[in-house]
């Protein structure tokens, strides 16, 4: 067999991140950033192999084990999660740990970390991480070059590499940002066959009425970027670092769904689009592409409440999208200004939902807590909302300064407390330690979120909605969701 050229490494830190969720009710998705990179390179000549060490509950010292097993020329772990600008940071202990046990067995093999967050702080990540090298941006062209090199033995102390930050007498060299792969259809398929599709499955919610039936599931993209720029966010850190959108051909997402579908029989889909629903014309044409299959895929993607409408959600509907994720956020449109998400008024919110749920398509709303002109009224104000929407699911979440955001930047500034160790940035993790607001504390931040959490599943209108919708088995599946007692260190004390 030919030696391996490189292995990706997709890091497993379910447990530090998840806590107990893990085991049943978060889904385990396809690392399509690494599958997508893994198929570049082939596509390159090289030999590549894949750990998907999330999917298959690998352990750090596991992982390793695989890894020197295929004695690579590289080695490159990602940063990188299914919801990219959130899963980076919390990702950044497995990628610790898997380092540590590298050089605690002394392997020489050269590595590299790529996502937002050790693009975010390249030299903090390469002092503290013990990593040869860290990408900055996408990592298709730097991992290609430097693998390059490596291979042809041009190697030596300087890497003159667009994207590609390293240490040198440790001093920082940093290459700047890394070109993006301008036309997404030059890009090949995922490279499914070397990852573990069986142990791919839905989130828990995607299944709502068959929630024993999660797999086979999978990703697709039609777009990569977004270009909006919420102070709260920092997907721009995966791309070039600024807002931009690129998008793939309605035939080029389709031929990738024929193959998911024939090779894997795959039932349950995700869009990964920061926003799937922001061109008409091609979302209609990918829509209609899948209503001529009639694949009888149960699909799920992301929109904005001021970009759908009748037309467009009738469509969605036919072509099997049964879950639309709204970003709504905040109850106060004057919160939502303070992270530049002001753009649309509540009637717009109620608008969009109550269209939505009559095409027949189900509702994710995305709300944050915490942000920073929050007080406990803003907040309450928040939840009212979200009862009133009545979504058949909603996620709660603390607001966090994820490193490549303006909020991080903005919490440096003001000396406001952060997580002492990454896995705090998760949203479940014990260390949990959400951003204080201008008027309220962490603490009180994250004890309004859990409680909110908790009588927003418990209440009455919203389960009897659910037996309506999906019958009895899901209202006793959200109840049991709620015997998941989150432990948080910082309400502890």
């Amino acid at each position: 067999m030919p030696k391996t050229d490189i292995v990706l490494i997709n890091p497993s830190n379910k447990k530090a991140m998840y806590g107990k969720l893990f085991e049943s009710l978060a889904g385990i998705e396809p690392p399509l950033w690494i599958g997508l990179l893994a198929a570049f390179l082939r596509d390159k000549g090289f030999v590549v192999k894949i750990v998907d060490a999330d999917a298959e509950s690998f352990g750090a010292v596991e992982t390793v084990e695989e890894v020197i097993n295929h004695d690579p020329t590289l080695i490159v772990i990602g940063a990188i999660g299914a919801n990219p600008s959130a899963s980076s940071t919390p990702k950044m202990l497995g990628v610790r740990h898997i380092l540590e046990i590298l050089k605690e067995k002394n392997i020489k093999t050269k590595t590299l970390t790529y996502g937002i967050h050790p693009g975010a702080l390249p030299e903090r990540t390469l002092k503290e991480d013990n990593v040869d090298f860290v990408c900055c941006g996408e990592a298709f062209y730097p991992v290609f070059q430097l693998l390059t090199q490596l291979k042809t033995n041009e190697s030596n102390s300087d890497w003159n590499i667009k994207g590609l930050c390293y240490l040198k007498d440790d001093k920082l060299v940093d290459n700047g940002w890394a070109d993006v792969v301008e036309s997404l259809d030059d890009l090949p398929f995922v490279a499914w066959d070397l990852l573990p599709m069986e142990k791919y499955r839905a989130h828990n919610w995607h299944c709502f009425g068959h929630i024993n039936e999660r797999s086979p599931y999978a990703i697709i993209y039609s777009s990569l970027g977004c270009p909006f720029n919420c102070h709260y966010c920092n997907i721009h850190g995966l791309y070039s670092g600024k807002p931009g959108i690129r998008f793939r051909s309605p035939k080029r997402v389709i031929e990738e769904v024929d193959y998911l579908v024939k090779q894997y029989q795959i039932k349950h889909l995700k869009i990964l689009d920061e926003l799937f629903v922001i061109n008409q014309e091609r979302m209609f044409a990918i829509c209609d592409l899948l209503i001529e299959r009639n694949y009888q895929l149960n699909i799920w993607a992301y929109a904005r409440v001021d970009t759908v409408s009748k037309e467009v959600l009738e469509k969605l509907k036919k072509a099997g999208v049964n879950w639309l994720c709204y970003g709504i956020e905040a109850g106060s449109r004057d919160v939502r200004k303070g992270v530049s998400k002001g753009r649309f008024d509540q009637e717009t919110v109620e608008k969009a939902i109550t269209m939505t749920h009559d095409a027949g398509i189900h509702v994710i709303g995305n709300f944050m807590f915490g942000l920073p002109d929050d007080d406990l009224e803003t907040m309450q104000e928040t939840f009212q909302l979200a009862q009133k929407l009545n979504c058949e699911y909603v996620n709660f979440y603390s607001t966090m300064a994820y490193p490549g955001s303006p909020l991080y930047q903005d919490a440096l500034e003001r000396g406001l407390a952060l997580p002492k160790s990454w896995v705090g940035f998760s949203q479940f993790s014990p260390e949990t330690l959400p951003l204080p607001t201008k008027h309220l504390s962490a603490v009180e931040v994250l004890r309004f979120r859990d409680d909110a959490f908790n009588r927003y599943y418990s209440d009455s209108n919203y389960l009897d909605m659910i037996k309506e919708k999906f019958g009895q088995g899901t209202v006793d599946h959200v109840q049991q969701m709620l015997d998941y007692k989150l432990t948080r260190n910082i309400l502890a004390d």
